[in-house]
């Protein structure tokens, strides 16, 4: 039974047969055969199908605050403090890495070497989270779809019955007056 009434309503909404639809078109079809609520927060991290991992966390966190003011501001008074402590309160011999700063070269080197893929990670994520946030709107905007245009077939169906309810009267209306007509005396 459930499978001929889902045929009926992909005939109906979509026009195709139910073997030609993806999983996802067959999915909104089933939640509207259920009359049943498709939208759901696809932002929301307690979903049990996908808990990220502790490394795509720190990733997220990295990214997070490697592209913040407070990462910015942070690391240019590091630099700043480098450079003033190397160049203006450490003579020339006991200075650890003087001017041209060649330490302070290797290490942002492997800060960026390091920061660059970690970065790269939570965006890859992020872009996963759009893809599938993309997919649940094209799921619930097609379930709205197929809904007006089920509410517009049943108000096009309410509409030719009044209309031919009216007919019938009319009919029966133009009846009584041709009798009356017929009826009355010349």
């Amino acid at each position: 039974m459930t499978d001929e009434k889902l045929s009926a309503i992909a005939q109906q909404l979509m026009r195709r047969r139910v073997e030609d639809l993806d999983e996802l078109e067959k999915r909104v079809l089933t939640h509207i055969m259920q009359d049943a609520h498709i939208s759901r927060d696809p932002n929301d991290e307690d979903d049990p199908t996908r808990r990220p991992t502790t490394g795509e966390r720190i990733a997220d966190k990295v990214a997070t605050f490697g592209g913040s003011w407070t990462f910015i501001l942070l690391f240019l008074g590091f630099l700043l403090a480098w450079c003033a402590l190397n160049t203006l309160l450490l003579s020339r011999a006991t200075a650890f890495d003087p001017y041209p700063y060649i330490f302070l070269n290797l290490m942002l080197s492997m800060l960026a070497a390091l920061q660059a893929p970690i970065i790269m990670m939570s965006q890859n994520r992020q872009a996963i989270k759009d893809r599938a946030a993309a997919r649940h709107d094209y799921e619930v905007n097609l379930k709205a779809e197929l809904d007006l245009m089920a509410l517009h077939d049943k108000l096009d169906d309410l509409r030719e019955k009044r209309l031919a309810k009216l007919m019938v009267q009319q009919e029966e209306q133009l009846e009584i007056l041709k009798r009356m007509l017929a009826a009355r005396p010349a």
